[in-house]
């Protein structure tokens, strides 16, 4: 018990973190939808933050994991762990220079390429973001595998309330001075760095300022870096670490296809009065939505992945896995739930032109939790060493997403995007069980976890079978709603909560 509590408490703070980032970095949605409020405006900055995933996984190679992995095994040498810090943070370097470097030196070509003409700047300023945030990556492993989950979380807080300062900035502060709006003596200032015509590029030039803080907020984490090529030591550390980059990146290429491919595959005219440009728009924001169930898998992420490998070689570790991922999966239902009723109010931090889109978060959001188990239980194939079974379980997710894509999106546009993202997550979880109960059995309660995702599923169904257009009525029916679901969930796991309970009011006495 106090190794689920250790691990319990490491995901709340990570998810502090996480979690106020995220809804400070939440206010950028309100404020992009209405500062833009024409779609297609946004429209490039959707596709290009969905490469930005998928090139920061080139990027680090995989190393972060590895690094993880190899730095456990070292625990009590730190001599060694410090050369493998060094190691893993030499290789990420010279990666991700030479790529940049060949990504702004092609800037015009991929500018064509994905037909954004004049936004050269922002795909040089997307090439230095993803530079930094490779580089730090190590860095931040390095605090978490070292329990200084304080100066990680205050680094992350401080990042992104410079991003959400930077955009406010730019995007309101300057436009507004640039208009002659107010602050009239301060125009010839501001017309030497702000150019309007950039508008949303302004979100990168943000994003890229903010991340260049990291090297201050964590240059405790580079203590004695060294840069070091060692071509054998490299080579164990890139034999580990390829195969679980080719997994993270057909991971990263079924999160991302969607955005990617649908402004290229849906037919002009599908929606009456509304672009192909101006549909990515809608889609992007509305899957910003989504971010319930993304914070809590990430916090759990940041917690787990130290967590598990330092329990790798506890015989009860498979028990563990499986209340974890029990508890881990009612978290979800419960957050799944929750937003889905009451997308009503939820979706007031989109102007009014972006919520057409809507009806895809509940499925996003079912999407997202099924990805979550599948990280949970991915372990393991990383604690038996086996991680060739992640990257063919990921290649065939990638290979259903962007074929459910290609066929989806003519017929049912960006709704076929979420129903292609939920049939992959989907089967990743059902391979990944299947093949862990040969390789690596764990007592999974498979039973509770149908119960609860049927259930749930049910009563969201149900609710948009019967909307409530009135919204004072509807935001406290569907809040007693969701009341009435975790008092279920509490019933039905009354066993786990009332000697809890006792354990707390005989505390109180």
């Amino acid at each position: 018990m106090s190794q689920f509590k250790k691990l319990a408490s490491d995901t709340a703070l990570y998810g502090v973190s996480t979690i106020l980032g995220r809804m400070l970095n939440f206010v950028l949605v309100p404020l992009h939808t209405y500062v833009f409020t024409k779609p297609g405006a946004l429209a490039s900055n959707v596709e290009l933050y969905s490469y930005v995933g998928v090139l920061l996984t080139l990027y680090t190679v995989g190393l972060e994991t590895a690094f993880f992995r190899f730095a456990a095994k070292a625990k009590n040498d730190p001599a060694e762990r410090q050369r493998i810090f060094n190691d893993n943070l030499s290789l990420v370097m010279i990666v991700s220079g030479l790529a940049s470097v060949l990504i702004i030196g092609l800037t015009p070509q991929i500018a064509v390429w994905l037909n954004y003409p004049g936004q050269q700047s922002s795909i040089i300023w997307v090439a230095l973001i993803i530079a930094i945030d490779a580089i730090v990556a190590i860095p931040f492993a390095r605090l978490r595998i070292e329990n200084k989950a304080r100066q990680f979380v205050i680094a992350k807080i401080t990042n992104i309330v410079i991003v959400v300062g930077l955009n406010v900035f730019f995007l309101i502060i300057c436009r507004d001075i640039y208009a002659g709006k107010y602050l009239q003596n301060l125009q010839p200032l501001v017309r030497l760095f702000y150019n309007p015509a950039i508008g949303p590029g302004y979100i990168f030039l943000a994003n890229l300022l903010a991340n260049a803080t990291f090297f201050i907020l964590i240059r405790n984490a580079f203590s004695n870096f060294r840069f070091r090529i060692n071509k054998s030591e490299m080579g164990l550390l890139l034999a580990y670490a390829f195969p679980l980059m080719l997994t993270n990146l057909a991971g990263l290429v079924n999160n991302t296809t969607d955005r990617i491919f649908l402004r290229h595959f849906l037919p002009e005219g599908f929606y009456a009065g509304i672009s192909s440009a101006d549909a990515l728009g809608i889609y992007g924001n509305c899957y910003k939505l989504s971010v319930f169930m993304a914070l809590a898998i990430q916090s759990f992420k940041f917690a787990a992945d130290p967590f598990f490998f330092s329990q790798s070689d506890d015989k009860n570790a498979p028990d563990l896995l499986a209340r974890v991922t029990k508890w881990f999966l009612i978290v979800c239902v419960i957050i799944w739930v929750g937003a889905s009723l009451n997308l009503d109010i939820i979706g007031l931090v989109l102007s009014k032109r972006y919520r057409v889109g809507l009806d895809i978060v509940p499925l996003l959001l079912l999407a997202y939790l099924f990805l979550g188990v599948y990280y949970n239980i991915s372990f393991w194939f990383k604690l038996s060493d086996k991680t060739k079974f992640g990257t063919f379980i990921t290649i065939v997710g990638a290979a259903i997403t962007i074929l459910g894509n290609i066929l989806l999106i003519p017929i049912l546009g960006y709704m076929g995007c979420a129903v292609a993202f939920l049939l992959s997550s989907f089967v990743m979880l059902a391979l990944c069980y299947g093949l862990g109960e040969k390789y690596y059995p764990v007592p999974y309660d498979v039973q509770s976890a149908l119960g609860y995702v049927l259930g749930a599923g049910l009563l969201i169904y149900a609710s948009w079978l019967f909307p409530i257009l009135n919204l004072w009525i509807a935001v406290p029916v569907h809040l007693a709603l969701c009341g009435l679901f975790v008092a279920a969930v509490l019933f039905i796991e009354r066993d786990t909560f009332l000697p809890l309970l006792a354990r707390f009011q005989k505390r109180k006495k």
